[in-house]
């Protein structure tokens, strides 16, 4: 679902992110302004409630907004909207043929190859805390849109690659993937840092948003289910809601993946102890779960959002980073030069950046209500490239930006004295 269509890309020209390959390529994109958000449901063939409440999900907001709904209406209107109701089909239909009774835990977990979805995407966890100990990062070492490891290995499934490939075509902001068997949300870090524990506190540099975002989840269906409480593999915690970590460690997830190679924050949700309910149960679990699946999707307006553009000819400019201060992990411009950054109510020393312009710092205010604080930026070229560009196109140099870099040559010289 959407509000507008989509503008496509130039053909053949991809986002850059650092020099790599960029998280998304050709194809289209959102309307200015206008984030991206997804639910994913049926990466464990087995687990299907997940698949069964997207599908509802789907012929909610389709109903609702015909008819006017002002809170659907508003939904759709202001949020790109992306669900996946089936990440693998294989496995459910694999479980289906054996039905609720008969499935068992496992039986539609992996693909018809063979692979557990859930482990199958690449580790950037491991280069990152490598960087961090030797203190590269974010000078040497990008902080965010780490890059998949080459070569990509052999054993990564054809559903993997399409979903890595549709993270890298759409700037997504939130996301959330369902499963079955727990009652249990969990966030990022999924891996834990210590390689050879299996369970340890790993949290990411937005722990607290991502917190907020698992309790809104999970609370809001225990007031549906009328309890605030549920086992987590033999452990208790008010609403059940864990750091993925020290719930149950878990390498190559795409929790972590999508937070490490994109701007997307995602959780995991464990909607039900029975993988496999009966067809009978499916409306109650709808209308537990109806509140939750709604306001999970509100949480895209929480931050901050805006455009980064070029103070001279006001255009946008696309993969500009944008980093708060205190918190070690950068998002970046979409391909218009807006972008969105979620943010618990606080205020905020935000900078934008990129190559080629001067950064500009500014104070950002996030508050309580339901609406993303506007934080644009304007940048101005550097003199080296003003330079560059004028003598790309054969152009004269102007006196103002002669005197400029001679400035700045003479400064350089100075200081090299100076440190001599």
């Amino acid at each position: 679902t959407g509000s507008a269509p989509r503008r496509p890309l130039e053909p053949g020209r991809w986002r850059r992110a650092g020099g790599q390959q960029a998280p998304w390529a050709a194809g289209c994109v959102s309307p200015a302004g206008e984030p991206e958000f997804r639910y994913v449901a049926g990466m464990h063939g087995n687990e299907v409630l997940g698949r069964e409440l997207l599908l509802n999900l789907m012929q909610y907001l389709c109903g609702e907004y015909t008819r006017g709904n002002p809170r659907v209406v508003r939904l759709v209107s202001e949020t790109r909207i992306h669900l996946l109701p089936s990440m693998n089909p294989d496995g459910y239909e694999t479980a289906y043929k054996l039905g609720s009774e008969l499935a068992g835990w496992a039986v539609g977990r992996w693909t018809y190859e063979g692979i557990d979805l859930n482990h199958n995407f690449a580790d950037l966890n491991t280069a990152l805390w490598d960087a961090e100990d030797n203190e590269l990062v974010p000078h040497k070492f990008p902080n965010h849109y780490l890059p998949i490891p080459e070569p990509v290995p052999a054993q990564v499934a054809p559903e993997t690659r399409a979903v890595i490939n549709w993270m890298q075509k759409f700037p997504f902001v939130l996301s959330a993937n369902l499963h079955g068997g727990e009652l249990v949300v969990t966030y990022p870090y999924d891996m834990t840092r210590t390689y050879w524990k299996a369970q340890e506190l790993t949290p990411t540099p937005d722990d607290a948003v991502f917190r907020w975002l698992a309790t809104v989840y999970r609370s809001r269906l225990c007031i549906a289910r009328g309890t605030g409480w549920h086992r987590g593999w033999g452990r208790r915690r008010p609403h059940c809601v864990w750091d993925g970590a020290s719930w149950l460690r878990m390498q190559t997830g795409m929790n972590d993946f999508s937070y490490l190679h994109t701007n997307c924050f995602e959780v995991t949700v464990e909607l039900s102890c029975d993988k496999f309910p009966h067809e009978s149960e499916l409306p109650r679990e709808w209308e537990n779960n109806k509140e939750s699946l709604l306001v999970f999707m509100e949480q895209v307006r929480r931050g901050i959002k805006g455009v980064v553009r070029d103070k001279d000819t006001e255009q946008g400019i696309a993969d500009a980073i944008i980093a708060v201060d205190g918190i070690n992990h950068d998002v970046r411009t979409a391909f218009d030069g807006d972008y969105w950054r979620l943010l618990n109510p606080g205020e905020y020393e935000v900078t934008a950046a990129a190559e080629g312009y001067h950064p500009v710092t500014r104070t950002c205010r996030v508050s309580f209500e339901d609406n993303p604080t506007l934080c644009d930026f304007q940048l101005t070229k550097t003199p080296k490239q003003r330079l560059r560009e004028i003598l790309a196109k054969g152009g004269k140099i102007p006196k103002d930006l002669i005197l400029r870099l001679r400035q700045l040559r003479l400064r350089k010289l100075r200081a090299q004295r100076q440190a001599r």
